[in-house]
């Protein structure tokens, strides 16, 4: 633990690993406000915002929707088969979301917060956080997660999981290992373990 006044729970994972599952149970049962860096992310792509212009301007038409939103798949295919592209993209997202976590943080005055973030190792914000909760599961469980729940092929479920840091990876610099393979009542157990 840092010496922060507050304890700040950084929960990360893998795409498609149960992230959500354990916040929610975070929020629901122990009334713990839950900061979303994906809904930061997805503020920062707003119609109208600098960076979705400077994404138009870099991708042109195939990522631009008909009434000038983000075409988020369209804009996926090209950063998860191009790391460099995923890089530039992550360039621009990662200090918008720094900063509203950073504002967020300012105004509340709960004992604890968790901070829901996907790449939380990857846009180096391990920083922002006094612990490290990881939610892990079975790559082939991930996969038909992933699968079933974006509607994608398996080549494509397989490049967004490779496209980010490995879960053992992630897992080794954890505070918590949270093991998803199991049902609800057994991850929860971890969860409410790990709280105390």
């Amino acid at each position: 633990m840092s010496n922060l006044p507050q304890r700040l729970i950084g929960l990360t994972g893998g795409i498609a690993t149960g992230k959500t599952t354990v916040s929610n149970y975070l929020a629901a049962k122990y009334h713990l406000p839950v900061l979303d860096a994906d809904i930061y992310a997805r503020k920062a792509v707003t119609p109208d915002s600098p960076i979705l212009q400077d994404i138009f301007e870099r991708y042109g038409a195939k990522v631009k929707l008909p009434d000038a939103r983000l075409n988020r798949s369209a804009l996926g295919e090209i950063i998860f088969n191009n790391l460099s592209e995923k890089q530039w993209l992550e360039e621009q997202i990662h200090p918008f979301v720094r900063d509203r976590f950073a504002q967020e943080l300012q105004q509340t005055n709960d004992d604890t917060v968790v901070l829901a973030i996907p790449l939380l190792f990857e846009a180096k914000l391990t920083d922002m956080v006094t612990e490290i909760w990881v939610v892990i599961c079975d790559r082939s469980l991930q996969l038909s997660r992933l699968q079933q729940r974006n509607g994608l092929t398996l080549p494509q479920a397989q490049a967004r999981i490779d496209n980010q840091l490995p879960l053992a990876e992630k897992a080794s610099l954890a505070d918590l290992v949270l093991h998803n393979n199991q049902d609800l009542p057994h991850l929860y157990a971890q969860v409410d373990q790990g709280i105390m």
